[in-house]
């Protein structure tokens, strides 16, 4: 990935001459103030720069503003038609006469009239501003065309911050701050550029990949071009009563009306700051309400969360209910026992929060009917086990992130629903992490993973490239339990509606719509903000496509994102949803303050913190999430009864049943049009879940090896088997390893008892979650994701006897092999495709070379490359050990330095690969493996040991402990 930017310059991209190839480079696209000054002042032949103000009269409101920004856009077009190749554009020179323009407003409005003029790629933009100081400010005004941002008052401020000393670490300097924070913004920014799929800033600069909340259509269609606005919303004279409200504030301290600062608050509760939809109040409500089980003190923190206040921090708050003319009495709605089986706790994982916050929200789950979340961080086996006193501590809902920690074959057969993971993270689209200082042993072991080292969750782009990608998840997920649904969990955004179409085709039981509130455990404050959009506006779309294509009734529809009452969820479900996800709320009855230190391991209460002597303060008990739920289905029981409908079912895409709240009339919401969120498609078709998905497993091969292997599945007797394979079999095996987990646990069946010989080529998956017990050996090749998720079985696949071509220049598997590994062996006689191992943690593997891509994200295992590797190799590589044989001697080229050192290998390294080789060379009779070993002092000097730098200092540390190397 780069943050290079480049800056004016081209001429006629077409023309080889020497002004196009003419351009500055930078480094990054944050400028100091020097850097600008120098651009500023540039004299080289081919370059001039001109500096734009963007000011305006604040005393002239919206007129005002627009006056400036046409005459800002005429200034740009006239200085690119004078020749001038460098457009500064600078907020510089505010008086108390004139405010500045909103950068992103002035950076879009040049962008887009410079493009509409066909001048823009004759100019570079460089903004100079002091509103920008945030990574999402950055990424934003990138993303709208700026090729490089002076952030001067931020600077300012990390001076003066260094300068007062209490902030700040006494012997920092101010360069070096400045360099830190210029550091921070460059690594924000690739975060959000990797979740994006984009690998460089060129890329990205002016894609617009971001989505309009509250912004008014035609302001938009100006200055943002194209970029959807799915509820209009305010105009300039709004945006320009914002800024002069700022602007007054900082030119008139002694105003009755603004006497001082806005303390912000965006993150953190602030006593005079942004309101926020949990705050000491409700907070306190809720506690008391679900400790005294107090209906009555439930019934205030619902109506403090539903005043008008509260009601304008969302969109759902502008809406009211058209109630029915004759309400039905109470007792004929349906009971509240009922309700609490559509609730759900979210995704978080054990790791982000405590074992006891995680196992006290299992519990109440359970003892509900409703479903908790594993979350992507696996599940310790001993929950699996009821307590004496019934409570289970099993989370119902198993996830399968993009990037899986501790997902096996057992695993997946203990879950009632299975969920997919592509709208990543604690928030909507971000990959989640989880530092260090939190991966304690018991996580380690749990994410198969090393006590110390960081986990990241890759952006979803490793195993899911497509629909047809996503439609074979769902299609392996079914296969490794066929008794559990099979969830996908997307993001709130325009256009998921489609995708949630193409997860219904791809038989998906289950999808879940997320929205952008929220965020719990182990979000990054970076990522709070900018990620998703309100949940209304991907459910409202995702019912209505789903509706009109017919494919409605076929798959459950779940929403998510700051859900905290019953009026929340009459709502949701009036907008699309069968069942509802809560997350910060249940935190909150079990004694969550809100801290928003989450991510410190510092949690005061013991929820989002995994040191012992902290987890000691956690107070929490099922009863107060129970509590809490029947409060909520309570409140939803007396809506539906003023609405009329007495099943739950009923109330499931009635949105005709909502309106606009009329008595909201406050200055920034009357723009607002719902009009496309209320839409009722006019179709007879089913308009909630009512009829099952048919995965098509009674035709699948695995139901006769299931009938072969029937002595080794009822008495543990080897099963040896012939049979034939075609590409149309996919998933092979991964029924029949289901089986094998249901009867015997996780430690599976004793190696080799189920023996399983194929010939042709396997379709893909082949293997899939294969546990313990369970050999396959393919005699032709196979597709892609062969060996995922391998749980401790043995996958060989091995070129036909009599092949005439060489098995180590030729591909014998696809892309995408041995994704998630927990276990087993997997022996390959020729390459593998990109992608190999990837997110392999702990699977022990020979290829004879591999694409693209290998070993990424690897927590685990060991690897051995018996021939060449593609580019990029182990990029993301935190444990585990990969040795490729170098015969070139360009390895070092190609591989990613980011996280790995390249090493000689050692006596304990000999040992190790010349048993997987021999290993090898016993199930393929491969001749690159024959060569290996008989010739091994040659061949040992041009193996490369790639060890992860953490992975090698935990090593050590455990060594120094006295623990060994584990």
């Amino acid at each position: 990935m780069s943050t290079y930017s480049t800056l004016g310059g081209e001429r006629n991209l077409c023309e080889e001459t020497p002004e196009h190839a003419r351009m500055l480079v930078l480094e990054r696209p944050i400028l100091t103030n020097e850097q600008l000054e120098r651009i500023r002042g540039i004299r080289l032949a081919g370059f001039e720069s001109r500096t734009l103000p963007i000011l305006f009269k604040a005393a002239d409101g919206g007129e005002g503003l627009d006056a400036a920004l046409r005459q800002l856009c005429q200034q740009a077009e006239q200085a690119v038609a004078d020749g001038v190749n460098l457009l500064i554009l600078s907020d510089r020179g505010v008086s108390p006469d004139l405010a500045p323009i909103p950068a992103l407003l002035a950076t879009g409005a040049v962008h887009h009239h410079l493009v509409r003029q066909e001048s823009r790629t004759r100019c570079g933009l460089v903004l100079e501003t002091g509103e920008a100081r945030e990574v999402g400010h950055f990424a934003l005004l990138i993303g709208y065309g700026a090729g490089a941002v002076n952030p001067y008052l931020a600077f300012e401020t990390i001076g003066e911050l260094v300068e007062d000393g209490s902030y700040l670490s006494e012997d920092l300097s101010v360069s070096k701050a400045v360099e830190n924070y210029e550091k921070a913004i460059d690594k924000g920014l690739l975060k959000i550029f990797a979740k994006m799929g984009i690998s460089t800033l060129q890329s990205y600069r002016g894609a617009q990949i971001f989505e309009a909340v509250g912004l008014d259509k035609e302001l938009v269609e100006r200055c943002f071009t194209r970029t959807p606005s799915r509820v209009s919303g305010v105009g300039l004279d709004v945006i320009a009563k914002e800024s002069a409200i700022r602007h007054r504030r900082a030119f008139d301290p002694q105003d009755e009306f603004y006497p001082e600062l806005d303390p912000g608050g965006l993150y953190q509760w602030r006593r005079r700051g942004e309101r926020h939809t949990f705050n000491p109040d409700s907070v306190a409500k809720l506690q008391h309400a679900v400790r005294q089980r107090s209906f009555k003190t439930f019934r205030e923190f619902s109506k403090a969360s539903n005043d008008e206040a509260e009601r304008l921090c969302t969109l759902r708050g502008l809406l009211r209910f058209r109630f029915a003319p004759e309400p039905i009495p109470l007792e004929e709605v349906e009971p509240a026992s009922e309700i609490v089986k559509r609730f759900r706790t979210g995704a978080m994982s054990f790791g982000s929060i405590s074992k006891e916050a995680h196992e006290t929200l299992a519990v109440a789950m359970n003892r509900l009917g409703g479903k908790s979340n594993t979350g992507e961080g696996g599940e310790d086996s001993d929950r699996f086990t009821p307590e004496p006193n019934g409570d289970l501590r099993r989370s119902a809902i198993k996830q399968v992130a993009s990037g899986r920690f501790g997902v096996t074959s057992w695993y997946l057969v203990n879950s009632d629903e299975m969920q997919i993971k592509i709208a990543q993270g604690a928030k909507p689209g971000e990959g989640g992490q989880l530092p260090g200082h939190k991966v304690d042993d018991v996580i380690a072991r749990i994410r198969h993973s090393t006590p110390g080292v960081g986990l990241i969750s890759p952006p979803p782009h490793h195993d899911i490239y497509s629909i047809e990608d996503l439609a074979q998840l769902i299609h392996d997920l079914k296969n490794a339990n066929r008794h559990a649904g099979v969830s996908v969990k997307l993001v709130a955004e325009t256009g998921v509606g489609t995708v949630a179409a193409g997860v219904s085709k791809g038989k998906a039981d289950h999808v879940l719509i997320s929205g952008h509130d929220g965020g719990t455990g182990a979000s990054p404050q970076t990522s709070i903000k900018y990620a998703g959009v309100p949940w209304e506006i991907g459910l409202s779309e995702t019912q209505q496509t789903l509706v009109l294509n017919d494919l409605r009734g076929r798959i459950r529809v779940e929403v998510d994102g700051g859900l905290k009452t019953g009026r929340d969820v009459a709502i949701g479900a009036m907008l699309g949803a069968d069942e509802f996800g809560f997350s910060t709320a249940p935190l909150v009855a079990l004694g969550c303050i809100l801290m928003r230190v989450c991510h410190l391991n510092t949690c005061p209460v013991g929820i989002a913190t995994q040191n012992p002597e902290l987890r000691k303060r956690f107070a929490g008990l099922p009863d107060h999430v129970v509590n809490y739920f029947f409060f909520v289905a309570e409140e939803v029981r007396e809506l539906m009864a003023k609405l009329g409908f007495r099943r739950f079912e009923e109330l499931v895409g009635r949105m005709d049943r909502l309106d606009v709240q009329p008595a909201v009339e406050h200055w920034k919401a009357r723009g607002l049009d719902f009009s496309e969120l209320l839409h009722k498609p006019d179709v007879s078709f089913p308009i909630h879940w009512c009829q099952e998905q048919d995965h098509g497993l009674d035709k699948a091969l695995d139901n006769e090896l299931i009938r072969l292997a029937e002595p080794a599945l009822e008495r543990a007797e080897p099963v040896e088997m012939h049979l034939p394979i075609r590409n149309v079999n996919r998933t092979v095996g991964t029924m029949l390893g289901a089986e094998v987990s249901r009867r015997y646990g996780e430690e599976g069946l004793p190696d080799d008892t189920i023996r399983i010989h194929f010939r042709g080529s396997a379709g893909q998956s082949l293997g899939a979650f294969l546990p313990r017990g369970i050999s396959i050996l393919v005699e032709g090749d196979a597709n892609d994701y062969c060996a995922k998720g391998l749980s401790g079985g043995t996958v060989v696949v091995r070129v036909p006897h009599g092949s005439n071509f060489e098995p180590s220049e030729n591909s014998v598997v696809g892309n995408v092999v041995l994704y998630g590994a927990t276990g087993g062996e997997a022996y390959f006689q020729g390459m593998a495709g990109e992608r190999f191992c990837v997110r392999n943690s702990g699977a022990h593997a020979v290829v004879e070379g591999v694409g693209d891509h290998g070993c990424e994200y690897m927590t685990g295992g060991r690897v051995v490359i018996l021939g060449p590797a593609g580019r990029n190799f182990a990029a993301g590589m935190s444990g585990g050990i990969a040795f490729v044989l170098d015969e070139a001697g360009d390895f070092r080229a190609r591989c990613n330095p980011g996280m790995v050192v390249l090493e000689e290998i050692g006596a304990d390294d000999e040992e190790t690969i010349l048993r997987l080789v021999r290993r090898h060379f016993q199930y393929t009779r491969s001749k690159k493996a024959d060569e290996v070993l008989r010739k091994w002092d040659a061949y040992a000097p041009k193996i490369v040991k790639v060890f992860p730098v953490d992975y090698k200092r935990a090593l050590a540390d455990r060594i120094r402990e006295g623990s060994g190397d584990g």
